[in-house]
């Protein structure tokens, strides 16, 4: 059980915060090592070397981290935060989850134009919708979330395009599976660092 009562899901891997100290599913944190050369590395995959270190994928606590040395606490060991560290994270993020889209067009898994990803909705074909940032409230809202499944407003128009070779996009819709998993993951990340979940989002079926 963890801290509040809640019964641990022995399948969901968690980590602690080293900012809040609350232990959640780590797919809502991100993992840094100390780096070489003492600098504080963020790994978005996952996959470096070394003693990892988790704060949870949210601007304010990131920042709080840097400014107050927590790194060095989670690593045990004197580190330094770069002051591009946050900028470093959200760029990164962002090309995660644009790679992952352009992988997903190619496989068949994704779509863009509001006619194609209104077709999808539709048949119930998506399972999440993705919708530029920068994009009119207006138009956005003639589109809905799938059930059960998520929105996202977390990329600009440009940054949509590139997955679909294009100036830019404003909707995106993608089909379940492993990609969409994936891009789920990181796009919650990146929305806990540009706060446009808060925004306008789509409207309702």
């Amino acid at each position: 059980m963890t801290r509040g009562g809640r019964i641990k899901d022995r399948e969901t891997p968690e980590r602690r915060c080293i900012v809040t100290g609350e232990t959640q599913p780590k797919a809502g944190l991100i993992r840094f090592v100390a780096g070489p050369d003492a600098q504080v590395v963020p790994d978005l995959g996952e996959k470096l070397p070394g003693r990892g270190f988790w704060v949870v994928a949210d601007r304010d606590a990131l920042e709080k981290a840097a400014k107050k040395g927590m790194f060095s606490r989670g690593a045990k060991a004197q580190v330094s935060a770069s002051p591009e560290l946050l900028a470093m994270i959200e760029t990164g993020l962002a090309k995660r989850v644009t790679d992952t889209l352009s992988l997903a067009r190619k496989a068949g898994l994704a779509v863009a134009g509001f006619e194609k990803v209104k077709d999808w909705l539709a048949a119930g074909k998506a399972r999440v919708l993705l919708q530029a940032s920068d994009g009119s409230d207006r138009g956005k809202g003639k589109l809905w979330t799938p059930p059960g499944g998520r929105w996202f407003g977390c990329l600009t128009a440009s940054e949509l395009g590139l997955s679909f070779g294009r100036d830019h996009v404003i909707h995106s819709a993608l089909a379940p599976g492993g990609l969409t998993d994936k891009l789920i993951r990181d796009a919650s990340r990146l929305t806990g660092l540009r706060g446009h979940d808060g925004g306008v989002s789509a409207g309702k079926e």
